[in-house]
């Protein structure tokens, strides 16, 4: 499932061809995805301009000029492609074959730019992700975005938050860090990506890192910094393109070729003169990869 630095490369790539663009029509080529379909979401965010996109955690925000928003999902397997002009083109090289079956081709918003008319078109073959409407007055409240956390992107991240969303918790850190209440969008890639860095282990209680007065000790300075640079790598080099995720232009993203423990199991530890051996563990269902060696 696309990560945060990932849903983040797709609404860089949508942007100019959509914010301040007229959406003359949304085109829903069936009642649902993994949800269905908002109650005359066709006839309400068609005939808007779009005023912007955003991104809040793993969901991509369309906000409309009316103050109708649309918010989106990936889910496993969806993606967005942009036809330009009267003849459609996929710009890009694809890495692996997708979006382009035009029967997993489930909604498609018809746009007039200042470049001409173009098509945003949402493929999913899955269909785990999904799409719904709130009002910017109210988003933050919308179910899927209520009690989210601070985002790892943002000044809010910092040892200070986390201490008290840690304190007194026998949690393990790996569990904490994924739990979307402390910190929003932050998956399991770049968890382990920015346990390592820190030199933490995933299975050390999250209460560790805070001393009795509730202040962040050093370590939990470490791994704040760990997280806001291993997200902001990942950003800047376009996320990681990870099996069915690629970028809206089509070009993929190469933060993969920089992993240093994620899905290294049984190769050398990169920590200079550690000399372990990264190993992968099942925590809640989910692979961690880590060095027990360094990692403590």
């Amino acid at each position: 499932m696309p990560e945060l630095p990932e849903v983040e490369t797709v609404k860089r790539g949508l942007a100019p061809t959509m914010e301040g663009a007229l959406l003359v029509n949304a085109e829903l080529r069936r009642p649902d995805l993994r949800f269905p379909f908002p109650v005359d979401f066709s006839s309400i965010v068609g005939g808007q301009r779009i005023v912007s996109l955003s991104r809040r955690a793993k969901y991509l925000m369309i906000d409309l000029e009316a103050g109708d928003v649309i918010i989106a999902h990936l889910g496993m397997s969806g993606s967005f492609r942009i036809e330009q002009g009267a003849l459609p083109e996929t710009p890009g090289e694809f890495h692996h074959p997708r979006g382009k079956d035009e029967k997993h081709d489930h909604v498609i918003f018809h746009l007039e730019g200042s470049a001409g008319p173009a098509r945003v078109i949402y493929n999913d073959p899955r269909r785990f992700g999904f799409m719904d409407l709130a009002r910017r007055e109210t988003v933050s409240a919308h179910a899927f975005l209520r009690g989210l956390g601070e985002e790892p992107t943002g000044n809010a991240l910092d040892a200070a938050y986390l201490a008290g969303r840690f304190a007194g918790k026998a949690q393990p850190l790996k569990a904490a860090l994924l739990d979307q209440k402390n910190i929003a969008g932050l998956g399991n890639i770049y968890v382990c990506e920015a346990l390592w860095r820190s030199g933490l282990s995933p299975l050390k209680p999250a209460g560790a890192l805070v001393d009795g007065q509730g202040k962040a000790g050093s370590a939990l300075q470490d791994l704040t910094v760990a997280i806001r640079e291993v997200i902001a790598d990942a950003i800047a080099a376009g996320g990681s393109s990870l099996k069915d995720h690629i970028q809206a232009d089509g070009s993929l993203g190469y933060f993969q070729h920089s992993f240093s423990v994620y899905d290294r199991e049984g190769e050398a530890c990169r920590t200079p003169g550690c000399g372990g051996t990264v190993a992968r563990i099942v925590q809640a269902g989910r692979s961690t990869f880590h060095c027990p060696r360094c990692q403590k």
